[in-house]
């Protein structure tokens, strides 16, 4: 059947019609009616420090003289005493400014906590000169997070929490706040990125853009097109200090969360499980005799904190962690967040693997104190290299290679133990020598084989049969549970096999 031209030729238009609105929407021909709504909500905050002379100069005391006895010499002790109140140090007052913006109109605003840290004072500026004492609310340090209150006779302009979760890289974005000083200013870009980790603390899932962010942006909104805030402008990447286009924002699913917090009860309530964990990687995964088709997820626990909730659930090192009260773990940097954001006390669900099989564990999480904040998450032991540890009394022990994973192991001997202080409790191949590929992977010279493949080896021969095992599987790598000699900081390391000759 002839389709008549003028068909075609109408279904061309109406095509590239569609393409034409759909482009517009995303991409605005002006971001004026968003700044001028959203700008009188953002505001300019001034942080007041009282600092001493020799901070201010960096440490460093200048001091003049003259010739003993002389009539200079008097001025100049004379001068000193004033500067300095007869002997006490000069104190100069000195001030940091940042953004900050409205959530309520009775008077409640939105900043970081590194503006405001350790302020004697604090002045909020609005878009209109007016200049508002603030009272902190409440300071979250983990998350940089900080919630101010002022009082004014009239109420002020607030703005709305967006969705983070649904900001796409690509999507448009505006920034507005006081960078270097400059009061109002507005700035667009895109999200380039989400989920950013730039291991700033234990809950890093920062949103990426490009929209220009300086120094005094921080604690500043960053807006999608709706006018909403996604995110709070929180740092940047920059040799010299300023934009290179590289800006973090903290995506405000997190930010809303502790905001709320910081208003109900002048502090952020975190749960806790009570583990330490790595990501699964490639390495991993292969360890774990997963298929190459199957992408790696989830973590895998190298550490369970006694009397936790996670040791009362049944957590062990070694378990793959694929989700969270039924939301999958895909990335490390999730995890703690998943778990810091449930009510303390809630009871849920969390799914496993282990030793091939799924399991479903029941986790009642515990309220966090700040003496845990550092163990809620091990530092990625794939991604720091140690040097090579010192080893002593292994001279005498005899060498054995392992030559499927191509590396040089001792069993743990009485000078062994004695030199370097192992304890008994503690059993496993100590590693004299690595092959290349071995230590790229993160086993070193002075590493501690506690298991393979989940097996405990605290023989050579234990060792052996676990390899040999694998090999006949068709496994492609081991994974490996790796500690120091005192069989603390236990990791997982996934280490290809050697195919044998």
């Amino acid at each position: 059947m002839r389709v008549p031209m003028r068909v075609f030729l109408f279904a061309s238009l109406l095509s590239f019609g569609t393409f034409a609105m759909a482009e517009a929407r995303t991409r605005p021909g002006s971001f004026a009616d968003l700044a001028e709504n959203l700008s009188p909500s953002v505001v300019n905050i001034q942080a007041r420090y009282a600092v001493s002379e020799s901070k201010r100069r960096g440490g460093l005391k200048f001091e003049f003289r003259a010739p003993p006895g002389s009539q200079l010499e008097e001025l100049f002790r004379q001068f000193r005493e004033q500067q300095q109140g007869q002997g006490g140090q000069q104190r100069r007052r000195s001030r940091s400014q940042g953004s900050g913006f409205v959530i309520d109109s009775k008077g409640l605003i939105v900043t970081n906590n590194h503006v405001i840290d350790k302020a004697q004072s604090i002045l909020v500026v609005l878009q209109d000169g007016t200049r508002l004492a603030a009272e902190v609310v409440g300071t979250d340090v983990q998350t940089d997070l900080a919630l101010l209150r002022v009082k004014h006779d009239k109420a002020l302009t607030a703005v709305s929490w967006g969705d983070s979760d649904k900001a796409r890289v690509g999507d448009w974005v505006m920034a507005i706040g006081n960078p270097l000083g400059f009061g109002g200013s507005v700035t667009a870009g895109i999200v380039s990125a989400r989920g950013r980790d730039i291991r700033a603390g234990p809950y890093d899932d920062f949103i990426q853009t490009d929209a220009p962010i300086n120094r005094g942006n921080s604690g500043g909104p960053l807006f999608d097109l709706s006018g909403r805030v996604i995110g709070v402008n929180t740092a940047i990447v920059s040799p010299s200090g300023g934009s290179i286009g590289i800006g973090f924002a903290i995506p405000s699913r997190v930010a809303r969360t502790i905001v709320d917090q910081l208003d109900r009860h002048g502090e952020a309530r975190r749960a806790w499980m009570g583990i330490a964990f790595q990501p699964v990687t490639a390495d991993i995964a292969a360890g774990l005799g997963w298929k190459a088709s199957r992408k790696a997820a989830g973590v895998i626990v190298s550490g369970v904190a006694p009397n936790s909730p996670a040791a009362r659930a049944g957590l062990r090192n070694g378990d793959v962690i694929l989700a969270y009260n039924r939301k999958k773990v895909t990335r490390d940097n999730r995890l703690p967040w998943m778990v810091a954001q449930t009510p303390v006390g809630k009871t849920v669900p969390v799914e496993i693997l282990r030793a091939g099989k799924r399991r479903v564990l029941t986790l009642k999480v515990a309220r966090m104190s700040e003496e845990r904040l550092a163990s809620t998450r091990q530092g990625g032991g794939e991604k720091k290299r140690n040097r090579d540890g010192a080893v002593g009394g292994e001279k005498e022990a005899k060498k054995v290679t392992l030559s499927a994973i191509d590396v040089e192991v001792v069993a743990l001997t009485g000078a062994i133990r004695s030199h370097n202080k192992v304890p008994r409790s503690v059993a496993g191949l100590l590693v004299v020598k690595a092959g290349i590929e071995a230590r790229e992977k993160g086993l070193q010279r002075g590493s501690l084989i506690r298991e393979i493949n989940g097996v405990r080896v605290d023989s050579v021969e234990a060792a052996g049969l676990a390899l040999t095992k694998a090999t006949k599987e068709g496994r492609k790598a081991v994974l490996l549970k790796v500690s120091d000699l005192q069989g603390r900081r236990d990791l997982y390391i996934g280490v290809p096999l050697k195919k044998s000759s």
